[in-house]
């Protein structure tokens, strides 16, 4: 039976903890220039809705560099744009693929996409979560910090967002405390923070957030599709930016993680995106070590 990835709940602690074991192993073969081949013969397609960079490249070049072969399309360059259906695309592409990372707007589409494919689906972001991202972010809290259980992680800004979401998602698997820092109407779902409980901690206060915290985290303001509520999104979230000020008022060897793309000047400075406490640049490249690992687990079981 098929597994899909497209929220954290898809995977139990004990396959998360494998797959954080099996992506440092990857990275260190890396490293030391090894050939690995796990995948050869397998292949995997790429389907875009929404524009990228990081998830573009780091899922290619985890596919090419395990031996699998990688087809990439957008919605524009395909019958998607002219019609066709979400489901009868995933039921052509289940034909010729082992595998299919889906980048999209609402969660009806991934899930509609998910349920008419016949081989594994990967969230390759939606509206309603980045699990891609987040757990590529709690290895590289791992890798610097030796571990994530226990950790307190501070998001600040606006944590209605995919990322903030994942991350809410994430405490129920990893065993970390969160702390939201975000003005009213910048939330996650009351739903999904009752179902988290303890673990998150939201305020309206940027410091106290941040105050003690071992990871400090942040995500633009306006993301793909908000567009128009850019200037509001500037003013409501203009006290949430992640500058040296609020950083130091973190523990003296927290990370500082985002996704990227950053708006440097908005949610967060170049002094910090660039400053010694960045784990930024690792992040972005673990996202190729962590999706190689889960490639591995659901391709071949």
């Amino acid at each position: 039976m098929k597994r899909d990835f497209l929220t954290l709940a898809d995977r139990t602690e004990a396959e998360y903890r494998a797959l954080f074991d099996r992506a440092h192993a990857l990275k260190a073969s890396r490293k030391r220039k090894e050939v690995v081949t796990t995948l050869a013969g397998r292949h995997l397609i790429l389907v875009f809705e929404k524009a990228s960079t990081r998830t573009h490249l780091s899922f290619e070049a985890a596919m090419y560099q395990l031996g699998g072969t990688v087809t990439t399309i957008t919605a524009a360059s395909s019958q998607i744009a002219r019609g066709e259906t979400i489901e009868d695309t995933a039921r052509v592409m289940s034909g010729y693929a082992d595998c299919i990372m889906f980048r999209t707007f609402g969660d009806d589409r991934l899930m509609a996409f998910a349920k008419a494919s016949r081989v594994p689906v990967i969230n390759g972001l939606s509206e309603g979560g980045h699990p891609v991202q987040v757990l590529t972010d709690l290895f590289t809290v791992e890798e610097r910090l030796g571990g994530v259980k226990g950790k307190t992680v501070a998001f600040v800004g606006d944590c209605a967002s995919n990322m903030g979401m994942s991350f809410v998602e994430a405490t129920k698997y990893f065993d970390f405390n969160l702390r939201l820092g975000c003005p009213e109407g910048y939330r996650p779902p009351a739903a999904m923070l009752a179902d988290a409980g303890a673990r998150v901690h939201i305020t309206t206060s940027a410091t106290e957030a941040v105050k003690g915290a071992d990871v400090v985290v942040t995500d633009v303001w306006t993301s793909m599709g908000q567009e128009a509520e850019s200037a509001k999104r500037k003013k409501d979230l203009h006290d949430y930016q992640l500058n040296e000020e609020l950083l130091a008022k973190a523990n003296p060897g927290a990370i500082v993680l985002h996704c990227l793309p950053a708006h440097r000047g908005e949610e967060i400075t170049d002094g910090v995106v660039d400053g010694a406490q960045s784990a930024v640049w690792d992040e972005a490249e673990n996202r190729m070590h962590v999706q190689k690992a889960l490639l591995e687990q659901l391709i071949l079981g």
